[in-house]
C-alpha cells in the first residue's frame, strides 16, 4: 500500500512578524520555519497506516531549498523517501496552482492513499486537499478524525473515515480507494525523531523536481498590515441597572466578548 502524505513547510507561530518592503508578505529573513501542525498529523497517520498495513509512505512537499529541512524530519520520522517539488515562490501558484503541482507528481506515483493537512498554519485557506481531489478525479473527505483501511484484498481495500461535523456530532463514511483525506489536526499522538530515525533521513532518496511556471493566482494578496491599535473609554451614566444592561450589551455585540 502506498501513501503520499502532503506537507509544507510554514513559519513558527511565535516568530517575529515584520511586513516586507512589498508590503503583499512579510519578511522571511526574520523568521524560523517548522512543519505545518496539520500536515505533521497527516504525516503521523500515513506512518501509523503503513506499521497496520505494509507499504511505503512518501512525502511530497513543495517550496523553496529551505523546505528540505521539513522534507528530512518527515523521513527522520519514518517516511520511506520525499519528493520535493522546488519553487522559490510558493505564493505565486495560489491554491490551484499548488494543487496542480501535486497532482503532476501524485498522478505518476499513482497512490493507494493522499493525506493532507486540513489547513495550512500561514494562510489557512484549507482548500488544497479538495482541489487536488477534483484534479484527480479521486474521492475525498475533510475534517478526518479517524481513518481504517477495510478490505480482504488489494482489489477490495476501501478506508472507513470519521469526520468532525457541528455540535459534537461525526460522520462515517466509507469510501473506495485510492481517496484523499484531509487530517483534522489532534487525530492522534504526534512522534518525535530518533537519533537512529534522524542518521537514516540522510540516506533516504529526496526526488528533486522543479516547478513549471506558475499561472496566474486566483486569489491575490494587495497588501498586509498590522491592526490599529486603539483606545476608547465610554461612560455610562444614570441608573446602575439601566448602565449595566447597556455594559452586558456593549460587551456582548460590540466587543464579543460574552
Amino acid at each position: 500500500m502506498k501513501i503520499l502524505a502532503a506537507i509544507k513547510q510554514v513559519p513558527v507561530r511565535d516568530s517575529p512578524l515584520r511586513v516586507d518592503a512589498s508590503g503583499n508578505w512579510i519578511e522571511e529573513g526574520d523568521l524560523n520555519f517548522e512543519i505545518n501542525e496539520p500536515d505533521a498529523y497527516a504525516l503521523e497517520e500515513a506512518l501509523q497506516l503503513k506499521e497496520k498495513h505494509g507499504g511505503e509512505v512518501v512525502a511530497i512537499c513543495a517550496g523553496p531549498a529551505r523546505a528540505r529541512q521539513t522534507i528530512l524530519e518527515a523521513l527522520a520520522k519514518g517516511a520511506d523517501r520525499a519528493i520535493h517539488i522546488e519553487t522559490e515562490n510558493l505564493a505565486a501558484f495560489g491554491t490551484l496552482g499548488i494543487a496542480r503541482l501535486l497532482a503532476a507528481e501524485a498522478q505518476a506515483e499513482k497512490p493507494d492513499l493522499i493525506l493532507t493537512g486540513l489547513q495550512s498554519d500561514d494562510l489557512g485557506y484549507g482548500q488544497t486537499g479538495v482541489v487536488l481531489a477534483e484534479l484527480m478525479g479521486l474521492p475525498h473527505s475533510t475534517i478526518i478524525m479517524q481513518a481504517e483501511i477495510t478490505g480482504s484484498s488489494i482489489d477490495q481495500l476501501a478506508v472507513r473515515v470519521k469526520r468532525e461535523l457541528e455540535d459534537g456530532w461525526f460522520q462515517h463514511i466509507t469510501m473506495p480507494l485510492p481517496a484523499i483525506l484531509a487530517i483534522q489536526s489532534g487525530i492522534n499522538k504526534l512522534r518525535y525523531a530518533t537519533l537512529k530515525g534522524i542518521k537514516q533521513a540522510k540516506t533516504k532518496e529526496i526526488r528533486r523536481v522543479p516547478a513549471s511556471a506558475p499561472g496566474e493566482a486566483a486569489v491575490k494578496i494587495d497588501k498586509i498590515y498590522a491592526p490599529e491599535k486603539a483606545k476608547q473609554a465610554q461612560i455610562f451614566e444614570g441608573d446602575p441597572k439601566a448602565a449595566a444592561e447597556k455594559l452586558v450589551e456593549k460587551l456582548k455585540f460590540e466587543a464579543r466578548v460574552l
